[in-house]
């Protein structure tokens, strides 16, 4: 008798233990799961330049490394600037060198004209003598005289003339038409150097290494500037991004570390680390009842990074935290 008596005093008291336990269980909150998504650097690609395509070097799922061909195009006015362009600094260099060169065979040219001039200087003075004694003696007229005299002066005033063409030719071009002959120069080598630039950017390179998420060029097409032509993903610069209100931020600061799940790639329990909070804009605050009297909460962006490499992670993925449990 006293055996049942404890039995049923046994049961009754494990009975009201699992019923406390079950109760117990029922009042506590569900777990927090905060889901977030992995994201990436994202580069559009467009011509600084229009042009046609001509070649396509990669399609949607290649990588491509920095600095690689992704497309070429053809603008044959660009072309044909850059060669005219190239045509008018060999003229412009050309005068540049006439300019500041003195060619001997005109120097010797020019002293060979003042020695002429100094010959027909020494005619006309005789002329000149002479008529001057014949009109002394009564033997000439005066007019012949006067055409003597202006024979003489004009001899004169033509040495004069080439002398003073002679010292420039050996002193060369002025300071004046150095300087602005250099300035022609360089004007034109500007226009050269900008046109052999736009004619560079036919050829778009890759400016990261990543992968091709999207083609919009087609062949024979043509595009004008800053119109997308590839859309690239780093790869190498993962992250991934919780949005969440600000009372869950608690204790959570940059360079905290917890753990988070993948369910794309299988990988349980994968630490991270926050490197970002920043707050989002006003459309996404949390409106609350002014009735229940609450307030109302901002919405932040966490953003972390895997403390250690890992392989296959993309964008668009979807990261799950068991969020109470994060500090455990």
């Amino acid at each position: 008798m006293r055996t049942a008596t404890l039995l049923r005093a046994s049961i009754g008291f494990a009975f009201f233990i699992m019923l406390a336990v079950v109760l117990y269980l029922a009042t506590l909150p569900p777990p927090l799961i905060v889901q977030g998504q992995v994201s990436a650097d994202e580069i559009d690609i467009s011509p600084r330049v229009s042009g046609r395509v001509t070649r396509l070097n990669a399609d949607v799922g290649d990588s491509v490394k920095q600095g690689g061909v992704l497309v070429e195009l053809t603008n044959p006015e660009l072309s044909a600037a850059l060669a005219a362009s190239k045509a008018a600094l060999t003229v412009a260099e050309a005068n540049q060198r006439n300019v500041e060169t003195v060619r001997p065979e005109t120097v010797t040219a020019q002293k060979a004209q003042v020695a002429a001039d100094q010959a027909d200087v020494d005619l006309s003075q005789s002329s000149y003598s002479r008529q001057q004694k014949l009109l002394s003696t009564g033997n000439t007229p005066q007019a012949d005289l006067d055409q003597a005299t202006r024979n003489l002066q004009a001899a004169l005033k033509k040495k004069e003339a080439d002398e003073a063409e002679l010292a420039l030719t050996i002193e060369g071009a002025s300071a004046e038409q150095r300087a602005l002959a250099e300035a022609q120069v360089k004007q034109v080598a500007a226009a050269v150097a900008q046109q052999t630039v736009d004619v560079d950017e036919l050829r778009i390179v890759a400016p990261i290494s990543g992968e091709v998420t999207t083609r919009i060029a087609e062949l024979g097409e043509n595009f004008s500037p800053g119109a997308p032509l590839y859309a690239l993903i780093d790869l190498q610069n993962s992250w991934m991004t919780f949005n969440l209100r600000e009372d869950l931020l608690a204790g959570l600061k940059v360079g905290d570390t917890f753990r988070v799940d993948i369910p794309a790639l299988g990988a349980k329990e994968v630490a991270v680390k926050v490197t970002v909070i920043n707050v989002e804009g006003q459309y996404a605050t949390w409106r609350a009842t002014r009735a229940t009297g609450d307030f109302d909460l901002r919405t932040f962006e966490v953003r972390t990074k895997p403390v250690e490499p890992l392989t296959g992670l993309r964008p668009g993925m979807s990261v799950i935290a068991h969020w109470h449990a994060r500090t455990r």
